[in-house]
């Protein structure tokens, strides 16, 4: 597939996902035609948020959004995920760690903001710190499908698992009692809402036993930012089935819903090489893995499989990081060192 460039530097950082922009009170206040939300991977998320912008007059332009997370100001990190619903854009953590371990509990948030206020002043952003109940709830839910995951190694559950029990331990943290040394370590990288309301999670670990990619339904959602949070519910976990080669791992790098009812996916490497990765270590089939565009409808079978289709091999990318269809043509963002490169077909 050719593709054509466009490169941006927002803050020196690095983007991940992409989502379409809505709001015609945005796109007005920018003078622009059409546009993407990208979060910055670097920085707690009132820090992250971007826009990437063609002007009416064809020339594209990134615009680093302003905002306010009020009492969370600076206490979350490594935002994932974008997802519209109901007006607002909500922006998932990636409730993971470092590459090295442990867990990092500013990492598992989810935030909202009505995507209208973009177009005037400073953003109001609000935070829900979960607290590991996100990671409570996922567990559950892989362990009571009818699928088997990947085990995640003997480095990575001590990595991820156990020194963040110990270390929430020593420092008398109320969500150790939301992890057990048989966790899983979760990492969010894709979001998108169905049209019941429920939010499907796509994981880049853990990943199935067969390699295959993790989908995890989770309903209640909107209810985290109520005054008296309600937290979410797991509905189900799924396996997506027929898009991974032969021999390798694959998890999500993102998910978009598509105008038939479907959805658009990217699928990859379960870690990034080079950067130390323990989950590579002891999962080296998850690493040298190029990037695929998918495509699948959300109908489960009884053994919890979701069936896929190879939409494009985006060889040689291996950092495809979102995408979006958009007006018959397919948008990916890539995650590069220092800049912001958005590719089109």
């Amino acid at each position: 597939m050719a593709l054509r460039l466009v490169e941006f530097v927002v803050a020196g950082n690095e983007a991940s996902d992409l989502l379409p922009v809505r709001s015609p009170a945005v796109l007005r206040a920018h003078h622009a035609r059409r546009g993407f939300w990208t979060v910055l991977d670097e920085g707690p998320v009132e820090r992250c948020l971007a826009l990437l912008l063609e002007r009416e007059d064809g020339e594209w332009v990134a615009q680093h959004v302003a905002a306010d997370a009020g009492v969370e100001n600076g206490r979350t990190e490594d935002g994932e995920a974008l997802a519209h619903h109901d007006g607002g854009v909500y922006v998932f953590g990636s409730h993971f760690g470092s590459k090295a371990g442990p867990l990092r509990p500013r990492r598992a948030f989810v935030a909202r903001f009505r995507e209208d206020d973009a177009a005037t002043g400073t953003l109001p952003v609000h935070v829900v710190r979960n607290r590991f109940r996100l990671h409570r709830a996922v567990n559950d839910a892989l362990a009571a499908a009818p699928l088997t995951p990947l085990p995640p190694g003997d480095r990575v559950r001590h990595r991820f698992i156990v020194e963040t029990l110990a270390r929430g331990t020593a420092r008398a943290k109320s969500w150790v009692s939301r992890l057990t040394e048989d966790d899983l370590p979760l990492n969010v990288e894709a979001a998108a809402f169905t049209p019941t309301g429920t939010v499907l999670l796509g994981l880049r670990f853990p990943v199935t036993a067969e390699g295959e990619p993790i989908l995890v339904e989770l309903a209640g959602v909107a209810g985290m930012f109520a005054a008296d949070p309600a937290w979410p519910q797991a509905v189900g976990a799924y396996a997506l089935t027929g898009v991974t080669p032969p021999g390798a791992l694959t998890g999500f790098r993102a998910i978009a819903p598509t105008a038939d009812g479907g959805y658009a996916a990217v699928i990859g490497s379960i870690d990034a090489l080079g950067k130390g990765s323990v989950l590579l270590d002891d999962h080296p089939q998850g690493g040298a893995v190029t990037s695929r565009h998918v495509r699948f409808r959300l109908d489960v079978t009884p053994d919890a499989r979701v069936a896929g289709k190879v939409v494009a091999d985006l060889a040689p990318f291996h950092h495809v990081e979102g995408l979006a269809e958009l007006a018959g043509r397919c948008w990916y963002v890539t995650d590069e060192d220092h800049r912001v490169a958005l590719w089109s077909d």
